[in-house]
């Protein structure tokens, strides 16, 4: 190959890379976190006070959106939606804390929800049905004075 036919040859390699780590950087987005709708058969003032909550959480006005999903949980309280909304609410007002019990009881409650289970909110938290892992020094090294011979 000339080099004019090197040059191409490596400027269009380098689109296609550019275009595979674009497609792939969108897929891995986080989605929004939206709160979720209440399951049928939760008491209707729940399902209304999670409407209000939707609302204020989507106007950014996350205390009183705290607020409502707080009672919407008093009044559904086996509700994994009502505890995830809770937490996203939580979460947006700082109580990371607090937030992370509402996402681990939503979990809990709702053990076959993907939306819930996957969500990119509950990710950080773990999952809560793993044992906690022990960590690990980086790259597989030992602690010193452990195991056999120097290295």
């Amino acid at each position: 190959m000339e080099s004019g036919g090197v040059m191409k040859y490596l400027s269009m390699l380098g689109v296609i890379l550019l275009l595979v780590g674009a497609v792939a950087c969108s897929k891995s987005k986080a989605k929004p976190l939206v709160p979720l709708a209440l399951e049928s058969g939760v008491k209707p003032q729940a399902v209304t006070l999670t409407e209000q909550g939707t609302q204020a959480y989507q106007a950014k006005q996350f205390d009183d959106a705290k607020n409502y999903f707080s009672q919407a949980v008093a009044e559904a309280p086996q509700s994994g939606p009502a505890h995830y909304n809770h937490a996203l609410a939580l979460n947006a007002v700082g109580d990371t804390e607090q937030a992370r019990q509402q996402f681990m009881e939503a979990a809990n409650l709702a053990p076959g929800d993907k939306v819930i289970w996957d969500s990119p909110a509950l990710s950080p938290y773990g999952n809560p049905e793993a044992p906690k892992k022990k960590k690990l020094l980086p790259d597989g090294s030992r602690m010193p004075g452990v195991g056999p011979g120097q290295r």
